[in-house]
């Protein structure tokens, strides 16, 4: 049911920002990229439109049975996708130019967190760049926020620990000082719900 409910409402609603977020990174044929947390994976593919060699990992057997169908209807050959852990990522260090997470972080606790943030640094090369977008921190004072809170509360307990516990670490901005991230680039999107961040590894 959760499933459903991703494909057919989270990620339609989502589309826009998947795209804006392919051009945001400002890929590069032949550049790898690395998505993580990738879900049904739609924005892996929305890279891949763009020319890189998209790698989407998730630790859902379920949601990458739905990421690979669609990778077989959109005919792109230039996409992968792998169960993995993110907090164990099965690649060798500085193998991707690109790794990026969205809406992976604000449900997990902070050893969690820290430790993907960790994985996505060692896996992207020297100089690399990390694409990171989740909630912006603190929420927006408008009908959106007020829809995330509702949703999150709705998941499960463990999603929204994590949640709560994201909101009240201070979110985004938080992670790039613990993680010695340079921020090259922001955006907002969806009102003034998501943020949307491009970072170097120093």
């Amino acid at each position: 049911m959760f499933i459903f409910s991703y494909e057919n409402l989270i990620d339609p609603f989502l589309k826009d920002m998947r795209m804006f977020i392919a051009q945001f990174a400002d890929l590069n044929p032949g550049d790898r990229i690395l998505d993580v947390c990738c879900g049904t994976g739609a924005q892996v593919l929305e890279y891949a439109h763009h020319g890189p060699i998209a790698v989407g990992i998730d630790n859902d057997p379920a949601m990458l049975r739905v990421a690979k169908g669609n990778r077989t209807k959109q005919k792109l050959e230039n996409v992968s996708f792998q169960l993995a852990d993110a907090t164990s990522l099965p690649f060798k260090n500085s193998c991707f130019d690109y790794a990026s997470i969205s809406f992976g972080l604000h449900d997990k606790i902070r050893q969690v967190r820290n430790r993907v943030i960790s994985e996505m640094k060692r896996v992207v090369k020297q100089h690399g760049t990390l694409i990171l977008a989740d909630y912006e921190v603190p929420l927006p004072r408008n009908i959106w926020a007020i829809a995330a809170r509702g949703i999150e509360f709705l998941v499960d307990g463990s999603h929204y620990e994590g949640f709560k516990d994201y909101l009240g670490s201070g979110g985004l901005d938080v992670i790039l000082r613990t993680h010695n991230l340079r921020e090259e680039q922001r955006a907002r999107v969806k009102s003034g719900l998501v943020v949307i961040v491009k970072a170097k590894k120093i």
